[in-house]
């Protein structure tokens, strides 16, 4: 017997899950740290699992048997299949469990599960739509290093490597470049060494850092102008024509909204929930097949 629908999002800087009683209210909600499936299917379990024992804890309720519970989770990383197959094997028993693609529960929490278009630009960027004939589409989203334009990881490679000119002499020594050695090391030998051991989440750790330039140091300025851009080409590449509600989400997604140009700015509508929530709707709707497909 299921008592519990559970919605979680993941990726590259945190898990968060939300848990509701079937055919009732939100109890609590939970967090724990990362759990995008490119950094492990393990951590990614252990942060997913630890999130909702933190939103069962925060409702005041002991951790009931994973049997009685229904989770849809939306994860980073989900649309690469062999990662997806390792994540749904190691399913601790959950009644039913429905993996999906952060983004995609993004969607759906933004538009309140109705057709529309978003563009995500947190530790990563992507783009996704629901079109009224139910068909879905995808653009971007091909990983860090290769695409992920207009991200907190994006940006943070592209200081890093302004950085690193700045140490040859390529590029001034600029406030952006100092915060670079600051916070990676400011000689060869070590910044080889960050640069080595260093993924996506810790590139998206000097975001925050290329913001607080952007009045002292152009460089800066044209990262998160060149970030704009970017953003609002996945915007016009998931609709062209312009038909859909657009949200935008992710922590540099919405800071860089109001710097778009108003032919986008005018098509954005504000999302209604977040991905959680967007991953309880899935929860409801696999536990609803479940039910008449018993019947």
């Amino acid at each position: 017997m299921v008592d519990y629908l559970i919605g979680v999002d993941g990726g590259g800087s945190g898990t968060r899950a939300v848990v509701q009683r079937v055919r009732g209210e939100v109890l609590g909600t939970g967090a724990a740290g990362p759990s995008a499936l490119g950094q492990g299917i393990a951590q990614a379990w252990d942060n997913v699992l630890a999130a909702i024992r933190v939103a069962f804890e925060a409702a005041g309720l002991s951790v009931p048997p994973w049997s009685r519970c229904v989770l849809a989770v939306g994860l980073s990383g989900v649309s690469h299949g062999p990662w997806r197959e390792a994540f749904v094997a190691r399913d601790p028993g959950f009644a039913r469990l429905e993996a999906e693609t952060d983004s995609y529960t993004m969607l759906l929490g933004a538009h309140g599960g109705r057709p529309g278009a978003i563009v995500i630009a947190g530790t990563g960027s992507i783009a996704e739509a629901l079109r009224a004939d139910g068909s879905r589409a995808t653009v971007g989203g091909w990983g860090f290093r290769v695409d992920d334009e207009g991200s907190g990881g994006w940006l943070g490679l592209q200081a890093v490597r302004h950085g690193l000119a700045a140490i040859d002499g390529r590029a001034n020594p600029s406030p952006l470049a100092r915060r670079v050695w600051m916070h990676c090391g400011d000689e060869r030998e070590v910044l080889q060494a960050w640069c080595a051991e260093s993924g996506q989440f810790e590139y998206a750790q000097l975001a925050r850092a290329v913001f607080e330039c952007e009045g002292s140091d152009p460089a800066a300025a044209r990262l998160l102008q060149q970030a704009t851009e970017a953003l609002e080409d996945l915007a016009l590449a998931i609709d062209p024509r312009g038909r859909l509600p657009l949200a935008i989400s992710g922590s540099i997604g919405e800071r860089l909204a109001a710097r778009m140009r108003p032919a986008v700015r005018s098509r954005l509508s504000a999302a209604q929930a977040g991905a959680a929530e967007g991953a309880l709707m899935l929860a409801a709707r696999a536990l609803q097949k479940e039910t008449e497909s018993a019947l």
